[in-house]
């Protein structure tokens, strides 16, 4: 059984109400209007993709919880009323929803056809069933198998055009008697004894599968227990770490509160020059602007903690396989300056709380682990540089994508469960261009527009142009 990371129970805790609730989610916009079976084709690839799994829990006291194939997902939501430009995020923001990685669908798939003449398709994905890479994986995975899907069917088209009579003759030489023995065989079987054979393999498969979960589970706890035992006396014969005391500013607007979001898209050859004319990476720029941005929104301290999530995965697959570092940043910075922080940041990587093993975080009870746990790799910003997309998510079938965003949203959100990250920032690349999602969590932003019109503006000032969706 393939089981839960620290970090995916991390997220499966936000889910359940412990800590803020984290919903991924990527945005496809088309200049055409993409048809609906074309979308349900694209469901189902997923449903039946690495994204069609829940958590399920261990039969023994200390073994990790686990994953299993669930094929149930939310019905295909297709909005054919067009939709304002303006209403587009907005809408997108609440399809976070009745997302559930444990006892129901843990993801969704939605689209709307645009007042412009375009297309929107979003996808949403509860955190604690895959992080922004493995959520790339999972659509890679089923948009290329649509492809090969529409590919192979246009070519047994062309080929029953080309050989038809021939085509004909082997169906009825071959598949009519073929059909006919297999109803004659089941025709001699009585039906009793076939739902009898069916029901004994059935439950001599659930006693099977029973045994080995429950053998797995003990293996599994087994060797969590000896980690947690033996890190914990390491940690206590070192002596146990302080651990750093992290404040969550207070937060003021009660119950209104809202998130806010804006996407800006710009040209990949701007970006990579002016990056390059501060002495900087495609990276350190984007820190950059995510800073700048919090100090125009009114951000009264002279220093900004950034978190920057570090992909830890060895090959492509879901789940969570990240870490989290820092670095602080003062208003000297520049882009060349912030490069090395960020290069000399990915050599250490925040740690267990206390000096303990991790695993610790999986054996003992959810409140408690949380408790440790808590407000571990918030700062005052997050920039989520997601990278380079593949290219079959520059298309949706046969209609090409004018931009490709990627984010995370906060379903059922109240102030109590506010983090102390402010404002988070998530960059991806694809094709020639750059998209930048934004994320607004401090109270002083406004409004969605608001939020878009000081991007815009705090990157004229680097050099930059961008377009908001």
């Amino acid at each position: 059984m393939d089981r839960l990371g620290v970090v995916d129970e991390i997220f499966l805790r936000t889910h359940r109400g412990l800590g803020t609730p984290i919903a991924l989610q990527g945005l496809w916009r088309t200049s055409d209007r993409v048809e609906p079976a074309l979308l349900q084709r694209i469901h189902d690839a997923l449903r039946s993709g690495p994204l069609g799994r829940r958590v399920v829990r261990p039969r023994v006291p200390g073994a990790r919880r686990g994953w299993r194939v669930n094929t149930r997902a939310h019905p295909l939501l297709f909005i054919d009323d067009p939709l304002p430009t303006s209403a587009l995020l907005p809408w997108a923001g609440d399809l976070g929803a009745e997302l559930d990685p444990e006892f129901g669908p843990g993801w969704r798939l939605a689209a709307a056809w645009l007042a412009d003449g375009g297309s929107v398709v979003v996808l949403t994905c509860s955190h604690a069933l895959a992080d922004a890479r493995g959520l790339v994986y999972a659509v890679d995975v089923a948009l290329r198998e649509v492809g090969a899907t529409a590919g192979a069917a246009q070519a047994r088209t062309e080929s029953t055009r080309a050989d038809r009579p021939e085509a004909e003759a082997v169906r009825h030489a071959t598949s009519l008697p073929d059909t006919d023995r297999l109803a004659d065989r089941a025709a001699a079987e009585p039906s009793s004894r076939r739902s009898g054979d069916a029901a004994a393999r059935a439950a001599e498969s659930s006693t099977a599968r029973s045994a080995a979960a429950r053998e797995s589970d003990w293996a599994d706890a087994l060797r969590q227990w000896s980690i947690v035992a033996g890190g914990t006396i390491r940690a206590l014969r070192q002596g146990i770490p302080k651990r750093p005391v992290s404040s969550t500013p207070v937060r003021t607007g009660g119950s209104e509160l809202r998130v806010h979001s804006a996407v800006v898209q710009f040209r990949a050859a701007d970006w990579d020059s002016v990056a390059k004319a501060h002495r900087g990476t495609a990276n350190s720029l984007f820190i950059q602007l995510v800073v700048n941005l919090l100090w125009d929104i009114g951000f009264p301290d002279p220093t900004i903690g950034a978190s920057l999530p570090v992909d830890t995965r060895d090959e492509p697959r879901v789940d969570n396989d990240l870490s989290m570092t820092e670095i602080i940043v003062d208003r000297s910075d520049t882009p060349a300056t912030l490069r090395a922080k960020a290069r000399a940041a990915y050599e250490r990587r925040m740690t267990s709380p206390g000096g303990m093993p991790e695993e610790l975080l999986q054996v003992i009870p959810d409140r408690w682990a949380y408790a440790l746990s808590k407000g571990a790799g918030e700062r005052d910003i997050l920039c989520s540089n997601i990278g380079t997309l593949p290219d079959s998510l520059r298309t949706i079938g046969a209609h090409p994508c004018t931009g490709v965003a990627a984010r995370a949203i906060h379903p059922h959100l109240t102030p109590a469960r506010f983090p102390r990250t402010r404002l988070s920032g998530y960059l991806c690349r694809t094709g020639d261009d750059y998209v930048l999602s934004l994320v607004g969590l401090d109270p002083a932003i406004q409004s969605g527009t608001a939020l878009c019109e000081l991007t815009v503006e705090a990157a004229t000032r680097l050099g930059l142009d961008g377009s908001p969706w």
